[in-house]
């Protein structure tokens, strides 16, 4: 018996460099119904708490450390006993929003990260974040990319902290390879699959975005 994926949708505000914009975030879980983790908190900790319902929240992984992904980590982490995990190099974006919080372990890239009988394989993939990571879980056939790779092309690289050389290095060398029928979930907008996406990383070079 495999993981099952759930996700919903929470609201709220993306803060960087002095701006803010209204956003949409995807929260991804996986599990059975005895455990299950957190894939990026986001906005709304009772929401995501109330996702979670009764079962043991075995952690909650940070793709990465922009507001809008981060946001309700420490209340969902206070709420349940859960670990947050991130990427260390995204500790500097993790500390203008919780300066006075640090996350609980590191993410490191090759880790395995087992819930309910199945494998997530952590992929440091930077480009939009220093630390931004995806997580591979090929049982479930499903990639859950954060905001390194989108319905479209690759996650924005126009603001601190990012860059755009980086995250096309990424996805063509740690996500473009996973198999064609892979599923990508993402932090922002719809579904899409590595076999849609992968013919078009010369047109995003060529782009500049």
């Amino acid at each position: 018996m495999t993981a099952r994926i759930e996700g919903l949708v929470t609201s709220g505000q993306f803060t960087l460099d002095g701006g803010s914009w209204d956003v949409d975030n995807n929260v991804w879980l996986v599990g059975d119904d005895q455990e299950v983790i957190v894939i990026d908190a986001a906005h709304d900790a009772d929401a995501i708490a109330a996702a979670v319902g009764g079962r043991r929240l075995a952690g909650i992984v940070c793709t990465h450390a922009h507001n809008d992904h981060v946001g309700a980590a420490p209340a969902l982490a206070e709420a349940t006993g859960a670990m947050i995990w991130l990427h260390p190099e995204d500790l500097p974006l993790w500390k203008q929003t919780h300066p006075d919080r640090d996350p609980d372990a590191w993410l490191a890239d090759g880790q395995v990260i087992d819930v309910a009988g199945t494998e997530l394989r952590v992929l440091h993939t930077p480009g939009h974040a220093p630390g931004a990571v995806c997580l591979h879980a090929p049982a479930l056939a499903t990639v859950f990319t954060g905001d390194t790779l989108f319905q479209g092309g690759p996650g924005a690289t126009g603001r601190s902290y990012s860059h755009f050389p980086t995250i096309i290095d990424s996805l063509r060398d740690r996500l473009l390879t996973l198999p064609p029928e892979t599923k990508v979930l993402t932090g922002h907008g719809d579904a899409t699959t590595i076999g849609t996406e992968a013919p078009h990383l010369q047109e995003w070079i060529q782009r500049g975005h």
